[in-house]
């Protein structure tokens, strides 16, 4: 039974010290003031709906920091593949680029073709 009242309590100020750190922003469903009286008047209760549904997580979820330095790289992972350069140009904007790089192909033909009619080397 002690071993259970240790847990709720390291619970409670794990999710206190959350609470208090954590930008206004980054919290939903009530303001920090609540939170901190609710995780403080039901220990348990509190913490838990705090971690379930009163903090903002990352996009990727929660991020666990590892020391990379004690572990041994693997080998055999494949390397990360790289980010796909973002377009922001519209869709006319970029119809319109590639008519510019046809035509310009197009005429690079063209200066190619007639430099070989009249013998010229580049």
């Amino acid at each position: 039974m002690p071993f259970l009242s240790l847990i709720v309590i390291a619970l409670m100020i794990v999710a206190l010290i959350d609470i208090i750190t954590r930008d206004d922003s980054q919290v939903r469903h009530m303001p920090k003031f609540v939170w901190l009286l609710l995780v403080i008047l039901l220990p348990f209760i509190g913490a838990v709906l705090w971690f379930a549904i009163g903090r903002e997580y990352p996009e990727g979820g929660i991020r666990v920091s590892r020391d990379r330095a004690s572990r041994p790289a693997r080998t055999d992972a494949p390397p990360a593949p790289p980010a796909a350069p973002a377009d922001t140009r519209s869709t006319e904007e970029q119809i319109a680029d590639l008519d510019r790089e046809i035509e310009e192909w197009r005429l690079r033909e063209e200066i190619a073709k007639r430099k070989k009619e009249r013998g010229e080397e580049d």
